[in-house]
């Protein structure tokens, strides 16, 4: 049993109620699936939301969730890509994808945005490659 209560995450890009529910009631906040832009704007409303309500915005944890298509080159990545029906660029702007170290690069700038975590969504199940790929040449690095 958690302890006093499971942690209550709140996520979203909602304009008012999305940053004021966060501020109120969230452990964590969470952006899914966004460009930078999207993470820094809206971190910025639920950190103005947290201030409204005299909460330090320190006191959530911040995160995205985020697209993963990583490949040793650019080759792999398009192999990757294709098997989620997904295109390389719409995946770098919008998610992780790339080299190991273009994945490593784009969760750093999402970390100095604020980002504590991510949740990464690995949609080919059976690509145990892409996986190893991730363990032994990303997760080293961040």
């Amino acid at each position: 049993m958690q302890s006093p209560r499971p942690p209550v995450l709140v996520g979203g890009v909602g304009k008012r109620r999305t940053p004021a529910l966060a501020a109120r009631y969230a452990d964590e906040f969470n952006l899914p699936f966004v460009d930078e832009e999207t993470t820094r704007t809206q971190f910025a409303r639920v950190r103005d939301a947290c201030e409204a309500v005299g909460r330090d915005p320190a006191t959530l944890r911040w995160s995205n969730a985020l697209v993963l298509c990583c490949g040793a080159d650019e080759a792999e990545v398009r192999r990757r890509a294709e098997a989620i029906g997904r295109e390389p660029d719409e995946l770098r702007e919008n998610g992780l994808a790339g080299t190991p170290q273009e994945v490593v690069d784009k969760l750093g700038r999402y970390a100095e945005l604020g980002a504590e975590r991510a949740y990464l969504q690995v949609l080919d199940l059976s690509d145990l490659d892409h996986l190893a790929i991730v363990a032994s040449e990303v997760m080293p690095h961040v």
